[in-house]
């Protein structure tokens, strides 16, 4: 049977619920306010079949441009060829989560703030850019005990 390349094709693990979730949505998913402006993350939801984004959407991050009763307009970023398109699709709530993908930004805006609170009161400047993790310490091996040469046992099948 050749190929095929239907709208919902080869999305037989990525549209599927996950072990032992199966069934009716919770109603904790249409209790989310979503407003304006918020990031949003596009998680297919295979149960629910109304308001369902194509599967390249499925995974992508985007901002909701629009909200309407049952479902949520958002702008999500597409390359197309050499150039990004930012495409604007209406999902229904089931196929939504808000996203943290901000969390860590705005608890270092936060963090700056406060450092520079500080700054102007006591005058001493502190590091508020990001950096990578330091190396490990360095460690010197002691070879006061003798090592132990450890060598493989001899193969003795049992039959």
């Amino acid at each position: 049977m050749p190929n095929s390349y239907g709208y919902r094709a080869k999305t037989r693990d990525m549209f599927a619920r996950d072990f032992r979730a199966h069934g009716m949505e919770h109603l904790s998913t249409y209790l989310v306010n979503f407003k304006v402006g918020d990031y949003v993350d596009i998680k297919v939801n295979g149960a629910v079949h109304k308001g369902m984004p194509h599967k390249f959407y499925h995974g992508k991050t985007g901002r909701v441009f629009n909200v309407t009763r049952r479902a949520i307009g958002v702008e999500v970023n597409k390359q197309v060829n050499g150039r990004i398109i930012r495409k604007r699709i209406h999902v229904r709530v089931e196929h939504l989560r808000k996203s943290r993908c901000r969390e860590d930004f705005l608890r270092r805006v936060v963090e700056n703030d406060l450092a520079s609170k500080e700054y102007k009161k006591t005058g001493v400047k502190t590091m508020e850019k990001r950096s990578a993790g330091k190396p490990a310490a360095e460690k010197t091996v002691s070879l006061k005990v003798a090592p132990i040469t450890i060598s493989p046992l001899k193969y003795d099948p049992m039959y």
